[in-house]
Formats: structure tokens, sequence, C-alpha cells
């Protein structure tokens, strides 16, 4: 049997299979690029917990992932929407979010193709101040988003939230 034909033909389906395997190494890298995480999580003792970064800048289509790294606390990612019986503080043309309870390990994660400001919060920690602030694409600076809803907000919450403005500075606020 002629191997001589066989062996370049041989090592071009090799050569293209390595070059596949490349390709998927290389769009899953893109596809993490494109997906940041927001930590949540707190003192041992429960006394203090938060999202970190707590302000973060993103780019349209971007995806971001909560994960809750508190050993015992559940938590939530919760958007400020009407449909979580909350005052609006998302792009109006935006989807809301709501994670339902993420016990310790789990995480959850949305996309945001809507520039703007993204206020939320955790459900069962929002009195504590356990909230975060997403600024999605280019926005002014000055903004000072949702104060007709800020008195709709417990005082601890409120004073939790980065502005805009630091967020643009620094691209995250922990």
């Amino acid at each position: 049997m002629n191997t001589r034909g066989f062996l370049p033909a041989r090592r071009l389906w090799l050569a293209a299979g390595g070059g596949l395997v490349l390709a998927a190494a290389l769009a899953r890298g893109a596809h993490a690029a494109d997906e940041v995480e927001i930590a949540m999580s707190g003192t041992r003792d429960g006394s203090d917990v938060w999202f970190r970064p707590r302000g973060l800048r993103i780019r349209p289509g971007q995806t971001v992932r909560w994960v809750n790294r508190d050993v015992a606390n559940v938590h939530t990612t919760t958007a400020y929407h009407p449909a979580n019986k909350k005052a609006l503080r998302i792009p109006s043309a935006a989807k809301p979010w709501d994670s339902k309870y993420l016990m310790p390990g789990e995480s959850f994660a949305v996309t945001f193709d809507v520039p703007g400001v993204y206020d939320f919060f955790c459900l069962p920690h929002e009195q504590a101040g356990m909230v975060g602030r997403l600024v999605v694409g280019d926005v002014d600076a000055a903004l000072r988003p949702y104060a007709q809803t800020d008195a709709q907000l417990p005082a601890a919450a409120l004073a939790r939230f980065p502005s805009v403005a630091d967020i643009l500075k620094a691209g995250r606020v922990d």
C-alpha cells in the first residue's frame, strides 16, 4: 500500500482540526471578555452585605454575571422596576430582571443591550444598603438619574449608590 499520498492528507486533516480547536478557544475567550462578574457577599456575621463592584461601566451587549460568594447568606440581584414592585430605575426600554434567591456559589446573568443607567438591589438586604448601579454605554456624566424616585428607597440604599460621574471616571466603584 502506498502511504506517500496518505501522509500529507493526514497532516492537512490534523492541521484543520487544530485550527478548529484554536478557533473555538478564541471564541470562548472572546465570550469571556464580554462577561463581567459582580460578587455578592458580606461579613461572616451578616452585619454588612454588598455587591462588588457596586458601580460598573460596561459596553452595550456585555453580560453581567452576579455570583453569590457569601458562605452563609442568600442574595438576589433585582432590577428596580414596577414588575418587581419597585420604582422604575432602569431605562424604560430595558427588560427587568430578578434572579430569585441565589444560594452560596450560585450565579445569575443578564446581557445589557439598552444604553443607560441601571439600579439594582438585593431583595432581602435592600434595607441594609445592598444596591448597585450599572452604566451601559455613553451617558451624561452630570446625570442624576431617577432623582424623582429617591424618596421611595431606604436611606441606607440611597446612600450606597455611586454617582454616574464616579463610575464613568473609574470604570468601577467598589
